[in-house]
């Protein structure tokens, strides 16, 4: 016990005195102030705010949900009867198919269903006869989870080993190796086993122009199957962190791209260097390679959003981004800020995920005021799964109260079943729609 302590203790103990009891007289008159608006999970919801004309009222749907018709219907019918307009459905997870696709194996989860079953189309089919808007979601760049790497030969782990992201920690090694050579695979998952903290899984990398090459033909082909899709929507468009991609692709690239940049005296000492250390450009020129990175990314971005408005100039285009753009431009390479600017991205969706709602409002404020500069849209993402029903009514009037044009709950899965305290009987959306969207709804879809 400090100091203190042991006086307050002894005061307590001996007597108490006038200034002692016009102290607790204070601490019960704080007592009865109300607590500020914005709190990280306040029982009762903020003032509501106006929503938008056209507000877009969506829901992550994760791949988990796509695996059987009676699945996807549920989700359907939960989504209309409870105020929502828009679905987001995740069809490509992991370098698999939860559509017919010409390029990618169709996903082992769906694989007990019969051939005629197509996730997709089915959600289409029962989303426009409710009424609800359905955006293809494609993880880009994440292509298998580390304790469940993908079996079939066709799977790009599987057949493409080169096209693989590669850590620093261990460029030097593969720089030489065949990515044929199955240790080089094994390294790359090793050493990611290890690092876990910012690693979801084995990652592409966006330097390689087969491998954007590949991602451009996935989205053309979802573009063109179902033309009754209102949009297409990136995730993971990024690299995992800052410890990729040196492989050797990326590296031999970006010493091209660099020599356009350095002097020849430049030149002629990293010649020297390459001798005998491969990651010398990427280590001299650091900041270099960091544009370097964020360059592939955006170069993507901006080839699939014209191939898309090209084919259909309606389809909106949107992208699930890190809500803290500094860490998105310096951890993730993900340029989202530069991508609104250049008009290649019609809608901007932060993953907002923080419990705490002051940190929720201003980046949703940083996103709207980006977004709407440059003509374009932001939908806030509210990280459901980490917050009460209370906490998200909360986010939903902070966020119009700013201007969002919309909102993506992730995600339906955690609302729908019982679980943590958070959503401890499985009503999740019914709180939010009676919290949230209860004027907006004038009747019950079927």
């Amino acid at each position: 016990m400090g100091v203190r302590e042991k006086l307050f203790t002894n005061t307590h103990e001996t007597r108490r005195s006038k200034a002692h009891e016009k102290f607790v007289l204070w601490c019960c008159l704080l007592w009865l102030l109300p607590l500020p608006v914005f709190s990280q999970a306040s029982p009762t919801p903020a003032v509501a705010a106006a929503p938008p004309a056209n507000e877009v009222r969506a829901l992550w749907v994760v791949r988990t949900t796509l695996v059987s018709p009676e699945k996807i219907r549920a989700m359907i019918k939960s989504a209309s009867a409870n105020g929502f307009n828009t679905l987001i459905v995740q069809v490509r997870g992991r370098g698999d198919a939860y559509y017919r696709s010409r390029w990618e194996p169709r996903a082992k989860t769906v694989k007990e269903q019969p051939e005629s079953f197509d996730p997709l189309a089915i959600t289409l089919r029962e989303a426009k006869r409710a009424g609800l808007k359905v955006h293809a979601w494609l993880n880009t760049s994440l292509l298998a989870n580390l304790d469940d790497l993908p079996a079939e030969r066709d799977h790009v782990y599987n057949a493409h080993p080169e096209w693989l992201a590669v850590p620093r920690a261990v460029a030097a090694e593969l720089y030489a190796m065949p990515p044929a050579d199955p240790r080089y695979r094994s390294r790359i998952v090793e050493w990611s086993k290890a690092n876990r903290g910012e690693l979801e899984g084995v990652y592409t990398g966006p330097a390689n122009p087969a491998v954007r090459e590949h991602i451009y033909s996935i989205w053309m082909d979802v573009l063109e199957k179902y033309p009754e899709l209102d949009g297409l929507h990136f995730d993971y468009v990024r690299l995992a962190s800052p410890d990729f991609d040196y492989s050797r692709t990326s590296l031999d690239r970006f010493r091209n791209w660099l020599d356009q940049r350095i002097t020849p005296a430049e030149r002629r000492l990293l010649e020297q260097a390459l001798k005998t250390n491969p990651l010398a450009a990427a280590e001299a020129y650091q900041e270099q390679f960091a544009d370097f990175q964020r360059e592939q990314i955006t170069t993507l971005v901006e080839r699939i959003y014209h191939g898309v408005k090209k084919r259909r100039p309606t389809a909106i285009v949107s992208a699930s981004v890190f809500a803290n753009d500094e860490n998105a431009y310096t951890r993730r390479f993900q340029d989202w800020r530069r991508w609104l600017a250049m008009g290649v991205l019609d809608v901007v969706c932060p993953m907002a995920y923080s419990p705490d709602t002051a940190i929720f409002q201003k980046q949703i404020e940083v996103a709207t005021a980006a977004a709407h500069a440059a003509g374009k849209q932001v939908w806030a993402g509210i990280g459901v799964y980490r917050i009460p029903a209370e906490s998200a009514v909360e986010k939903i009037n902070a966020a119009r109260a700013l201007g969002a044009d919309g909102l993506v709950l992730f995600s339906y899965d955690f609302t729908a079943t019982p679980s943590n305290p958070n959503n401890p009987t499985g009503d999740y959306l019914e709180r939010v729609r009676r919290a949230a969207f209860a004027a907006l709804i004038t009747k019950t879809a079927p």
